[in-house]
């Protein structure tokens, strides 16, 4: 794992979903095949190695969000946009929680997503908010399938455990359910997940799993990897399957109505 300490000149970035966006972490651990953020990563910061085998952390991000608070209008955050806040490099680092601890003090209205039950290690910290969302990213049901697609995140019963114990402190949750990946998800499990989402949550995000053209070859290659004879079938499900979400969005909103937030 390659492992780099940065500084940074600032560290409020903008964001589409909140007023702002902290990302305390370039790249992530958990090494979700499906990830977006590597698109935007290798982009950006021209790494060549290997999406889950580096991390650069912003060692002085709280120092800097200390003097970047007091010349932003207030707004809320969200942690985070391209990086897990609570990735296992977190443990030791401890930036996500100086960074809460900022925002706490200066009483900052915060969203954070995660795949990680490490979240509940900052309860303290989370207790102190007047205004604070915590959510997890569930893909599948299949703990066998997640620990191929996202083999270092917590597991299925982790994450949910996670939800419950927040729930009971009174932080509002959310259960953001995706990016699903047709043909590894059928409805029937779709519908499962959001079914357990409305009763034990107070918010169910829905979405769907986007093809980046960049990194078509890459995940092609996974697929080969992981999959071995079902590469072909897999492969050509997943390239062809805007039918699939076209009737998967009409069902939903039919059985779900406003009761979810799809995003596809």
């Amino acid at each position: 794992m390659k492992i780099v300490e940065i500084k940074v000149k600032k560290i409020l970035g903008e964001s589409k979903i909140t007023d702002y966006t902290i990302n305390p972490y370039i790249g992530c651990q958990h090494s979700c095949f499906y990830c977006y953020s590597k698109h935007y990563t290798r982009k950006f910061l021209k790494e060549k190695e290997e999406w889950g085998k580096f991390v650069y952390v912003k060692v002085n991000a709280a120092k800097i969000l200390e003097k970047e608070i007091r010349k932003k209008k207030k707004g809320s955050v969200y942690l985070s946009s391209l990086t897990d806040p609570y990735q296992p490099i977190e443990k030791k680092y401890k930036i996500t929680r100086e960074i809460l601890d900022v925002l706490a003090k200066n009483n900052w209205k915060v969203i954070i997503q995660t795949k990680s039950s490490l979240v509940l290690r900052d309860l303290d910290i989370l207790k102190k908010f007047e205004e604070i969302e915590v959510g997890f990213t569930i893909t599948t049901l299949n703990e066998n399938l997640r620990k191929i697609i996202e083999p270092f995140s917590s597991s299925i019963k982790e994450r949910i455990n996670a939800l419950k114990k927040l729930k009971k402190e009174n932080i509002r949750t959310f259960l953001f359910v995706g990016p699903l990946i047709f043909p590894f998800v059928n409805f029937e499990e779709i519908r499962k997940l959001i079914e357990f989402g409305l009763k034990n949550f107070d918010e169910v995000f829905v979405d769907k799993f986007r093809v980046k053209n960049d990194l078509m070859k890459e995940w092609k290659g996974f697929i080969a990897k992981s999959f071995g004879r079902e590469k072909e079938r897999i492969w050509e499900s997943l390239v062809k399957s805007n039918g699939f979400w076209k009737n998967v969005r009409l069902n939903l909103k039919k059985e779900f109505g406003k009761e979810i937030i799809l995003l596809f």
